[in-house]
């Protein structure tokens, strides 16, 4: 039985759950429920912090886990990224009182307020830069105003947090965030996992494409084929009349309106888009 590690709060929770029910899986009614066996598909839930997903999994009390890129590099567990879930991205970075002028380089000797040490650390380490890392378990965005930090390191999703704070973001992003899925370093992927991977790789695919369909005269097949080349390439069919054919083809959502758009003015008609559960790819 495969033993995989969910958030149980937070905001990797709802939509590390969600991705795993669209996937198949069974997942918890009520937050308190800290265990949940999906007998049907042979797996085991064990829903916990999402700093601590990382340390089970390099321990090996558990196979696999969902948790963000930033609190797996900042546990230094014995654990590895397996794949990209595509949510709750964000970029941590440093920030510093609005209007000063800060660079990387001046953070030599400063205060840091952070939640993430391990990360913050090694960054600055590899940089040749000495500074003091202040721990906080919480919001870091006030330690400057009270005085303990000179600089805070965070994760950084809209900045309106920081910007209310008083506070301004200075140098390159430390490290880019998502959710993602890890395994034991040490552990080799089996049926299992792969059975999971592959499940998670056709929720992805469904969130990004859509299917399309329309009708196209043949002498215009190949301008509108071009515009939608398909994952690997379009499904034609022939119509009755013999001058028309029928086309279906994967589309990136984010650009579907766009497709339709000069689609319609090489001539398609009947353009019809249709989202997608899930795939295999």
């Amino acid at each position: 039985m495969l033993r995989i590690a969910v958030p149980n709060k937070g905001s990797l929770s709802e939509p590390a759950s969600r991705m795993l029910a669209e996937a198949g899986y069974r997942q918890r009614r009520e937050s308190r429920e800290l265990v949940l066996v999906d007998e049907d598909n042979d797996v085991e839930f064990f829903y916990i912090r999402p700093r601590d997903v990382a340390v089970y999994v390099g321990a090996g009390t558990v196979d696999v886990g969902i948790t963000g890129r930033d609190l797996l590099v900042d546990s230094q567990a014995n654990a590895i990224e397996h794949r990209g879930l595509g949510f709750a991205r964000a970029t941590f970075r440093f920030a510093a009182p609005g209007g000063e002028h800060v660079t990387i380089a001046d953070l030599a000797g400063k205060r840091i307020a952070t939640s993430y040490d391990s990360l913050v650390s090694s960054y600055l380490a590899d940089r040749g830069i000495e500074a003091s890392v202040v721990h906080l378990d919480g919001a870091v965005e006030s330690s400057v105003r009270l005085g303990i930090a000179d600089a805070i390191a965070d994760v950084v999703e809209t900045g309106s947090t920081l910007r209310a704070a008083g506070m301004s973001v200075f140098g390159d992003p430390l490290l880019r965030s998502e959710a993602i899925l890890i395994r034991n370093a040490d552990q080799e992927v089996g049926h299992d996992l792969e059975i999971l991977d592959g499940r998670l790789e056709g929720v992805i695919m469904a969130r990004n494409y859509v299917l399309m369909d329309y009708d196209i005269q043949r002498d215009r097949l190949e301008r509108a084929v071009m515009l939608t080349p398909g994952y690997q390439s379009p499904t034609v069919s022939p119509l009755h009349d013999e001058d028309w054919v029928a086309v279906r083809a994967m589309v990136e959502r984010k650009k579907m309106n766009a497709v339709m758009d000069d689609l319609h003015d090489v001539g398609a008609r009947g353009i019809l888009v249709t989202p997608i559960l899930t795939s295999r790819i």
